[in-house]
Formats: structure tokens, sequence, C-alpha cells
């Protein structure tokens, strides 16, 4: 089944994509994939089961051995030390080639500079599919700063950190009791001794000290992860809340679902040097708070995964920005806006294109605007049973408004060829603009949508036949070539995504990453993680993704998914203001009112944003 999260994409550990796409009468659709990012086919009750099994299993052992530690902190006392400023970790350059996933250079960071960053995952146990879809996670993160390796765990030799600026080590696998210890000893041994930037996410640190010694472990580090665990006060309790950069931002796991965050055990007296506590977490089942991230020396541990269950508010705003502090920490602090006007068709009204062309050009905001070049309703759902098809070429007065628009500071840009699938419901009617175009899905019982695979006859040549169909579509208008993409619904396989790439200079939006992408070995066709981003990023298809990362307006519940108001687009892009060098980029589709829109810009703007052309990136 598929669990319903965001997208980004998708957004620790899993839950499916779902997307945000609804029937808009004669309107066309949404496109945003439920505002989150996660998992699909992935059993996450199984694992969170599996996972708080093995802590308490852990703990059960750790009470039976006599105490190694002196004094430490509870997790409801302060901190040891409060975040003041970015940590100037050493950084040093070196290259790498990535097995299937050679990312390009991110802009704004100069070739001979750019950091090399080693992403390492497990793949053992029952739940092994989980590391490499998080480990395609981190790595398209780590690609808006360079190169990146990623690489299952058991692979480490020793001495390998050396080649690499910063190393990213994702726990997913628990290794303890029935499920062996699958990390090599050297990767133990490099990262207590390596003096480059460590980022640890989840499981087996404890594991590290054991194996260096608790001992030399704690007199590094200064807390001792063998007698820290998920549970406190006797259950994992309900983690809400991660306050990062004096932002409060969410933790929503559904019940059942919640694996626990590790509570770091922070040693106190002589000898022991500062833990800072870089994000505090917050268990509203008893008011504690703890280090739900935490640094010392070299290393900085995050206590879960957080690739699942995001929102636009959410706690991964904290590893985007963490990153900074591994692999360009001199990096200055500016925040940028990115717009686009949504699913503009043959079918659009080009008195509210024009509308929105003014409104912008009053307040010099530039934009984007996604066209799909052809409307169709095959089966007459919106024209009494009759079906009708529309190029952009038949409806002159539509173009001319486009043309309009490009005067005026937009940027076009390819939504797709029709933006919907063949004359079946997909998942609501067939009609350009409400359904999917390169993915199957349909809307289940309790009103979810549901991604159900490829579509029939998926493949490099059908995809490329649909790009290839809709740029003549733009020519035969006498537009320009569009030189950025949007897949309509965030929706593709991985070989539509290649199509993509090799079509257009970047996509704007957000993605599906599959599995097998990485290791060649796919868990099935329809096991993936949707992801958005903050910033640029150069993911593991090789191809440059725009940030889109808070959502859209949308003024009326749909498919489980609350309404999305000028006021929920503003706070998201507050809670984005964490990420130094990051984005507030969101949708708007201009057969609503121009209103709520400039109510967006303004907030957005207030908060020290400035908007920039998607052409810039």
């Amino acid at each position: 089944m598929i669990l319903l999260l965001v997208a980004a994409l998708l957004s620790g550990t899993f839950l499916a994509a779902g997307a945000q796409a609804a029937p808009g009468g004669d309107r066309p659709g949404h496109e945003n994939v439920g505002g989150k990012s996660g998992l699909s086919r992935v059993d996450l009750k199984g694992w969170a089961k599996a996972q708080l099994k093995a802590d308490r299993a852990r703990h059960d052992k750790q009470r039976q051995k006599p105490s190694t530690t002196r004094a430490s902190t509870t997790t409801g006392l302060p901190a040891t030390t409060t975040l003041a400023s970015t940590a100037a970790f050493p950084v040093r350059t070196a290259t790498a080639v990535t097995r299937q996933a050679a990312l390009l250079q991110a802009d704004d960071v100069a070739a001979a500079a750019a950091p090399a960053t080693l992403v390492l995952y497990d793949t053992a146990g029952p739940y092994g599919q989980l590391g490499e879809l998080y480990a395609m996670a981190a790595a398209n993160l780590a690609g808006h700063f360079g190169t990146v390796t990623a690489k299952p765990v058991q692979q480490y030799t020793a001495g390998l950190v050396d080649s690499y600026t910063a190393v990213i080590y994702i726990g997913s696998t628990y290794y303890c009791c029935d499920v062996p210890d699958a990390v090599p000893a050297a990767f133990y041994q490099d990262a207590s001794t390596t003096t480059k930037p460590v980022i640890w996410m989840g499981a087996n640190i404890w594991n590290m000290a054991n194996s260096v010694g608790v001992a030399q472990f704690t007199q590094k580090y200064g807390w001792d992860p063998t007698t820290s665990y998920y549970e406190d006060g006797g259950s994992i309790g309900t983690v809400t809340q991660v306050t990062y950069k004096n932002q409060a931002l969410t933790r929503k796991i559904p019940a059942g679902q919640d694996g626990g965050v590790l509570r770091p055990n922070v040693l106190t007296g002589p000898g022991y040097p500062a833990v800072t506590r870089v994000a505090e977490g917050l268990d509203t089942s008893n008011s504690h708070t703890f280090g739900w991230a935490v640094r010392s020396s070299n290393l900085t541990y995050l206590g879960e995964i957080p690739f699942a269950y995001v929102s636009e508010s959410d706690r991964i705003i904290v590893l985007e920005d963490l990153l900074y502090d591994a692999l360009a920490p001199a990096t200055t602090e500016r925040h940028r806006a990115l717009l686009r006007l949504e699913d503009i068709s043959p079918n659009s009204e080009p008195s509210e294109l024009r509308a929105m062309a003014d409104l912008l050009k009053a307040n010099n905001i530039p934009y984007g605007i996604n066209v799909i070049p052809v409307y169709t309703d095959p089966n007459g759902t919106y024209n009494n049973g009759v079906p009708e098809t529309i190029t952009l070429a038949q409806r002159p007065q539509v173009v001319s408004a486009l043309k309009y628009m490009l005067a005026r500071g937009a940027v076009l840009m390819d939504h797709g060829y029709t933006h919907q699938y063949s004359n079946v419901a997909n998942p609501y009617n067939g009609v350009t603009g409400d359904d999917f175009e390169f993915y199957r899905a349909h809307v289940d019982a309790s009103d979810n949508v549901v991604y159900d695979g490829p579509v029939a006859g998926d493949s490099t040549a059908w995809a490329q036949g649909r790009v290839t169909s809709a740029l003549a579509a733009f020519t035969a208008a006498g537009l320009p070539k569009p030189t950025l993409w949007t897949t309509p619904h965030y929706a593709g396989s991985a070989a539509d995504y290649k199509v993509f790439s090799a079509n257009f200079n970047a996509r704007l939006e957000r993605s599906l990453y599959f599995s097998g992408t990485l290791s060649g070995n796919s868990a099935g066709p329809n096991v993936f993680i949707g992801q958005f981003f903050p910033y640029v990023v150069n993911d593991v298809y090789g191809t440059k993704v725009l940030p889109e990362n808070i959502g859209n307006y949308e003024p009326e519940a749909y498919n489980n998914h609350p309404p999305r108001l000028p006021a929920d687009l503003i706070a998201s892009a507050k809670a984005n203001l964490a990420v130094r060098d990051g984005f507030a980029s969101f949708f708007y589709h201009p057969y609503f009112p121009t209103q709520p829109l400039k109510d967006t810009i303004d907030g957005i703007k207030a908060l020290g944003y400035t908007f920039v052309s998607p052409t810039s990136l």
C-alpha cells in the first residue's frame, strides 16, 4: 500500500508521496504532491516495530552491565551548549565518481573548490531497501555543493574518508540482536579519527562507541551512545517539534509508525568536551527537551533519519542547513524566492493571464509560466459529452496573452504535453490538468490518491515522443522553445526523468527517486522516495532541479489535504529562513484571484526574500 505523506517528496523513514491532484471542473487541477515527501511501498509500521524492539533489547542488555560513565544530563535539562554560529569544519577538495549518480557542479560553487561527499548506507536486514532510498535523498541534497559518491557501507575500506570533504552515514538498519553488524570496523575507526566532518543519522552510533572503545568515544565527543536510547521514561514519547535557529519546525509521524528519536546521554564532569545541541527536540508527552541533533569534535549526530513524513515546515530543514557546515561553511546568508504560474493551457482565460502579468510587473516580480501546449477532454467531461482537443495554435488569444507575459518578466516552461493519460481516469477523468500524464494513479475508498506505477507502454521512446510533440506545439504557436520542465503532478518513471534531463536545462519541481537507481537492483517499479529541495540540486538522475518547497495556494480541502492559504505559505517561508542560502519557492494557479497572490508575495518579501527568475539559477 502507499502511505500518504508529501513528496517531496518527497519526507525519517518512509511514506509514499501522494499526489495532491483534484478535479478542477473546467479548470486545471492541482500539482502539489501532498505537501510532503516520503516513501512508497514500504512497511513503515514493521520497520518502526523492529527498531523499537531492538532498542529495548539493547537497553535491557546494558542494564545488566556495571556503569562505565560518570554523571550525565537527562532529557529534561537545558542544553550543554547552544549553537551561536556555524562551525568552521576543515574542508578538503577531492574528486569522486558516483556509480550511477554522477552529479554536476552546484551553482555558485567554483569547479576547483567543489566539495566531494561520501554517502554510506545500509542494505542488510529485512528493511535493507530503505538504505538506498535514503541515500538518494542525502545524495540529492549534497549535490547542491559538489560531487557525490553513494555506496553501501559494507563496501567501505580503510582510509576512504580521506578522499572526501565530508562523509554522511545513514543508519537505517538497527544492528543488534538477531541482525549482525554490517558496518566495517574500518569505518568506525576512521570516523573516530578523521578530522573531516562526519554526519551520522539514525542507528548504530552505539556500535561505533563499542568498536573504538566507549572511553575513547566519550572523551572525544562528550556523550555516550551506549547509554542513549529512543525511549524516555519507558516509552518513545511524542516528539512533535524540533527547534533550530529560532524556528519551530514540525515533526508529524502517524501513530504506530514512529521508530523513535535517540536521546543523547550527554556527559558532565571533568574531562568531557562540551556538546552543542544544534537542534532541540520537544517531547510533548512529558515536555522534555533533548538534543535532536548534537555536535562535538568532527561528529554531527541526528537522532533519526528525517526523510519521511516531511512537510514544508518540517525538521528536514535542520539537515538541509547543517550540510553547509560540513561542505560550505563560508556560505553567505541570503534568501531568494521563486514563483511560477501553473497549469496554463489553450483552455485558459486570456484576461486572467494578463491580469497576473500586470500584477507581477507592477511589483517587479520575475516568474515562470508552466504551459501545457495541448488541452484535451477525450470523453467530453466538461463539454457536454463531446470530446474536445485544442492546441495553442488554435487559441491565438491565449498565445497573445502568453507573449504579453513573456514581455513582462515571465519565463516559458513546459508542463508536459497534455497533462493527462489517454481517455481513462488517471485518477479522475482524463482531462488536461486534472490527471497524471506519466504515471498511473487512482483514488481509493478513503479519498486518498494512490500511486499505481508507470503507465502502460512507458519507455524512453514513449516519453521522448511526448516531449517532442510538446515542443512542436510550442513552435507551431510561434512561441520560443522552453528550456525548463515541470513533470505533470510531479510524477514520472526513472526512464521518463532521464528523457526530461536530455531535453531541458533543468526541472522545477518535486521528484520521485526509484529503487535501483544507485544499486541497479530495483525492489519494484513503484518503490521510490519523493523529495523536494530548499535550494538548487544536481540529483541522482544527473539533472539540475530547481526548488519548489513551500507548496501552493489552495483555498479548499481535497483528497484529505487541508486548505493552504497565504498565511500557510508565508509560515513555511519563515521556517525555511533557517536554511542559510535557501529558497521560498511556490506556485499559483492564474484562475484564482490576484489578491491572495499579492498577499503571499508581500508576506514573503517582508521576511527578507528577494524574488529571482528561474533562468537565473
